[in-house]
């Protein structure tokens, strides 16, 4: 549990993260923000239909990256959780996104981070890898 709190406070911190995925052999990247811990589990959400989750419903691997004075590189498996709770846990953590996906993130598409591997680097060099 230590590595997964360890990498959700860089991401929280950070702000901003990139969301890299694959359409057939062409990788593809956009930014991110929505994001929680809920269960145990590091949750991104992704608006329902679109490039991404196409891109994710074919081929669930994925790698995050986000910089806050240090770089960190997750290679991960993103698994859909569309659970009614995991959706209002996410408009609840995050109210703004309520007109957007809904009065309870019905319209968000949840995915946790699984077999994750995350690494920080500081400049080009490798500081510290954590699994979970």
């Amino acid at each position: 549990m230590e590595a997964i709190n360890k990498v959700f406070e860089f991401l929280q911190n950070a702000g901003t993260f990139y969301l890299a995925t694959v359409e057939g052999d062409q990788p593809r990247v956009r930014p991110y923000g929505a994001m929680m811990l809920f269960e145990g589990r590091i949750y991104i959400m992704a608006f329902g239909q679109t490039n991404a989750t196409h891109q994710l419903a074919s081929n669930p691997k994925a790698e995050i990256c986000a910089f806050k004075g240090q770089t960190l590189r997750i290679e991960c498996k993103l698994v859909e959780d569309n659970r009614p709770e995991t959706q209002k846990a996410l408009i609840e953590k995050m109210p703004v996104l309520k007109p957007a996906l809904g009065e309870n993130g019905e319209k968000g598409v949840m995915y946790y981070l699984a077999d994750a591997k995350a690494t920080f680097f500081k400049m080009m060099e490798p500081v510290e890898t954590v699994n979970f």
